[in-house]
């Protein structure tokens, strides 16, 4: 089995076939097409950034662009990282909690959703969109009470959740795999 196995990009449908469970299964196409998509935001991010600054010689703007693509990565890169430990854990036989596939894509949805979070606290107050100021909008309905605690924290706040995520998902990786 190990021969279906033909580097990163092998390793989704692999880690989809040898999949423990339905719920990790599903993380692989979930997991997949958000990493796509995020990592495509990011980029589209940075061609924008390229063309707003390409009249400007480089020094500080070279950074800033850089650090748009190191961002990019440490946002997809952890979508994709318990499908590639899964195909890992597989391809080497290696012998791991009995419920490591469901729990690893636990944690991948759960990181999803911390960037969700993140994007909620880092959202201004107010920006300007084609010259027109737009605030946020107040928080209503059901979550409001838990979207209002979010408007609260600090916009550097923001990181703490995925961070902290991602954080747990390495610990739980190491755990479970001893």
């Amino acid at each position: 089995m190990a021969e279906a196995y033909r580097g990163v990009i092998g390793a989704f449908p692999y880690a989809f076939r040898q999949g423990d469970s339905l719920f990790f299964r599903l993380y692989v196409i979930v997991g997949t097409l958000a990493a796509l998509f995020i990592g495509g935001l990011f980029t589209l991010a940075l061609v924008v950034w390229i063309g707003q600054t390409a009249a400007t010689p480089g020094g500080s703007l070279t950074l800033s662009r850089t650090f748009i693509a190191v961002v990019g990565l440490f946002t997809a890169g952890p979508l994709l990282a318990p499908t590639l430990l899964v195909a890992r854990k597989h391809r080497k036989g290696l012998s791991y909690h009995p419920r490591y596939d469901t729990i690893m894509a636990a944690l991948g949805y759960a990181f999803l959703i911390s960037l969700y979070v993140a994007a909620i606290i880092s959202m201004p107050e107010s920006f300007t969109l084609d010259g027109e100021v737009v605030t946020r909008p107040q928080p209503s309905g059901l979550t409001a009470p838990i979207v209002a605690i979010l408007y609260a924290i600090p916009q550097p706040g923001a990181i703490a959740p995925p961070a902290g995520l991602l954080g747990v998902m390495a610990a739980v990786h190491y755990a479970l795999s001893r």
